[in-house]
């Protein structure tokens, strides 16, 4: 039910195909345009599909473009957790050649500052082309939504969660508030990491990273700023007080959200 809900939000929140159907960057520097969930890219880099400590999946869509800093902060990530010991990272999506809407999956991912990384670990052999694009990519949570699925977490998801939040360039990271709560109840030493672990929706089969906009990239629009304690108090006990989602009941499709996008993004969708 958890993804059934996560993806009729997904579907609430689809924009356009025009971006989708550009398969190549923009040309010119590279350049982070407007905001996460409004905005596009100019000189987008694509990340190598395969790497040391990782291997991008779901590369059909297109999705494994972004700013070099997040390209970087990915790389650097795989290298730390390869150097640990850790099975290689899958890596999801991250953005559009240009950026800007996809017609699923995401509202945000729009600047090249966002990434997803699963949470599956599979030790062993690369995965073969047709197996990337429907990896079998496991829940930390349980079906039932009820906490934690000890059967598939473990202290290597810690490791991972606490080493990408320590790195340069972070602004935060979202996951699932069952995860934060137990890290909330387990993480001990210096805690200040927890910090960058912000719940939100979904978020359970993987995390998504946040990174700050660049130096030199003066139409990249922040994201306001968020309380410097460990987010384990009030901010988290907020999230088991919503109410559950439940989609609309209606017979008509909804009708897609289009963001309003900078000007400059007009220039970049359409440049040759």
């Amino acid at each position: 039910m958890r993804r059934v809900i996560v993806s009729l939000i997904a579907a609430l929140l689809c924009c356009g195909a025009d971006w989708a159907d550009v398969a190549t960057p923009a040309p010119g520097p590279t350049q982070s345009i407007g905001f996460y969930s409004a905005g596009c890219l100019q000189g987008a880099q694509a990340l190598p599909l395969d790497g040391p400590g990782y291997e991008a999946i779901r590369t059909s869509r297109n999705r494994y473009w972004g700013q070099p800093v997040t390209l970087e902060f990915i790389t650097t990530l795989a290298e730390k957790m390869r150097a640990a010991g850790q099975a290689h990272l899958y890596i999801g999506d991250i953005g559009q050649p240009r950026g800007g809407p996809a017609p699923t999956g995401h509202a945000s991912h729009q600047v090249g500052l966002d990434a997803d990384i699963w949470f599956e670990r599979q030790p062993g052999p690369r995965l073969a082309p047709v197996q990337r694009e429907n990896a079998k990519l496991r829940s930390l949570v349980r079906a039932d939504d009820g906490g934690i699925d000890d059967t598939v977490f473990s202290q290597q998801h810690v490791s991972l969660l606490k080493t990408a939040a320590e790195m340069p360039n972070l602004d935060r990271m979202f996951v699932n508030k069952w995860i934060k709560e137990r890290l909330c109840h387990t993480a001990t030493g210096d805690r200040r990491w927890l910090r960058k672990l912000v719940p939100w929706y979904g978020h359970d089969e993987h995390f998504h990273i946040r990174l700050y906009c660049p130096p030199g990239n003066p139409n990249c629009q922040p994201q306001a700023d968020y309380p410097h304690d460990d987010g384990c108090g009030e901010a988290l006990d907020l999230w088991f007080r919503k109410a559950p989602i439940t989609p609309p009941v209606t017979s008509t499709p909804p009708k897609p959200y289009r963001p309003k996008l900078p000007a400059a993004c007009t220039a970049v969708l359409k440049a040759p």
